[in-house]
């Protein structure tokens, strides 16, 4: 059996977005899961569309995703160049090789010595193959009307293109999307007329967004590109983990999957035939989910980076290392801890008429009193010392559970729930604490 070799062939006429991203790692999915070669090569005939810092932005982001290749434009290999643009000589000799068989014929320009070459389709013939994701295909000669080889500029079409470099590449397999599904009839001339073995062809459906409707560009309510979201702050592992599942399901309950358990299960039999749906909450809990794993410390360095962007001082590596652990189970994605800061830090702190119930209730005025007490004589007012003063205020007032815990923390950051209050207060810091806890007390007595 033949060595599998697939490959990824973008234009650079614009940025990785999550339609390629996703072609890309089903192709490269597909290579590893076989032992095969995975291959990059830039399809950039479209000089008029190309953008600049197209293929750099493809190559940064595949490279960014996790996705590893052994040949494209940046490595070589023994089957370059890798772009479309240096191989424009091979396209003219096989076409050349079309003419002289009869199988192609010039086209003039009108009042010209220009010509476009075009395919000769055969009459009557049937089309048929076994797609990997769709099964049986199949395609009548008289649908297809004669078809350009080779523009009069020189430039080949990317229907003949296509066929000459995945041959030349021994390419076998060939994933892609379901707008191909039109051109494999042309493709698949192409390769009976120089009498090539033709790939496999597999087309994926399209990607919706949660209203059913094709992802577009244009759709505002989903981030379209994978720079966009490291710039977030979304995990490369955790979009590798949520772009496997666009399309393609492991089997079993568990969707959170390392890159190699996703190589070892990846079958193309259970690629779907149903669009798969962009579901942004299942991308945030992914994401969460691998936020959850991280170490603190890189958690933290990462964090640093938005903190830098956003102009917010820190005060030490400490107080952001506990920042980073008190908010780590409320982040999707990095990014996220700027709006968790500035919502804890400069929300203005007030009580309802809910929370001051609810001190009432429990009698807090006592409890409120020896708290600050306690937290005034610390000399270090760190999580562990606040906590001890939680336990003291506990035994001194005989107080416990959620009367204790609740009336505590309403007094001190003006919510009835939250994450560690004693890792809450140590970054709020003594003195906004003993504050609050002052004007909490005042509240109660009807005061202001």
């Amino acid at each position: 059996m033949k060595k599998v070799r697939t490959r990824y062939a973008p234009s650079p006429t614009g940025f990785l977005h999550i339609g390629n991203a996703r072609s890309a790692l089903f192709t490269y999915l597909y290579a590893k899961h076989y032992n095969g070669d995975f291959v990059i090569r830039i399809e950039d005939t479209d000089v008029l569309r190309n953008v600049e810092g197209g293929e750099e932005s493809q190559l940064k982001y595949l490279t960014w995703l996790g996705l590893e290749w052994q040949e494209s434009p940046d490595k070589g290999g023994p089957f370059g160049p890798y772009r479309q643009l240096e191989r424009l000589e091979l396209y003219q000799k096989y076409a050349n090789i079309l003419l002289e068989k009869g199988l192609a014929y010039k086209e003039y320009r009108e009042d010209s010595d220009k010509f476009a070459i075009r395919f000769r389709v055969p009459e009557n013939k049937t089309y048929e193959f076994d797609d990997i994701v769709r099964g049986t295909l199949r395609f009548e000669s008289k649908e297809v009307e004669d078809w350009i080889l080779m523009k009069d500029n020189g430039i080949p079409t990317y229907n003949f293109a296509v066929v000459i470099d995945d041959h030349l590449m021994e390419i076998t397999d060939v994933l892609r999307g379901e707008e191909h599904i039109t051109n494999t009839p042309k493709q698949m001339m192409v390769y009976e007329a120089f009498g090539w073995d033709i790939p496999r062809f597999g087309h994926m459906t399209i990607i919706v967004n949660e209203e059913r409707k094709k992802l577009s560009k244009r759709d505002k309510n989903v981030i379209q590109f994978i720079q966009e979201y490291e710039e977030a702050g979304y995990l490369p592992e955790a979009m590798f983990n949520f772009i496997s599942l666009l399309g393609w399901s492991p089997g079993g309950e568990e969707e959170i999957l390392s890159k190699d358990e996703i190589i070892k299960l990846f079958d193309p039999s259970k690629l779907s035939k149903s669009p798969a749906m962009f579901d942004k909450v299942k991308l945030g809990y992914i994401n969460s989910r691998y936020i959850k794993m991280l170490d603190d410390n890189i958690l933290k360095d990462k964090a640093k980076v938005f903190f830098d962007k956003a102009n917010i001082q820190i005060k030490d590596d400490n107080w952001l290392l506990n920042l980073v652990k008190l908010f780590k189970d409320r982040m999707s994605y990095v990014g996220e801890i700027v709006e968790l800061y500035n919502n804890f830090f400069h929300h203005e702190f007030s009580l309802n008429e809910e929370e001051l119930n609810v001190l009432k209730e429990f009698n807090s005025e006592e409890m409120l009193l020896t708290f600050e007490k306690l937290l005034s004589d610390l000399n270090d007012f760190t999580h562990d010392a606040i906590n001890d003063a939680i336990k003291e205020t506990g035994k001194i007032t005989n107080t416990k559970g959620k009367p204790l815990f609740m009336s505590l923390r309403i007094a001190t950051t003006g919510d009835m729930h939250g994450p560690s209050l004693p890792m809450t207060l140590e970054l709020l810091g003594k003195d906004e604490v003993l504050n609050r806890i002052k004007l909490t007390i005042k509240l109660q007595r009807g005061g202001l």
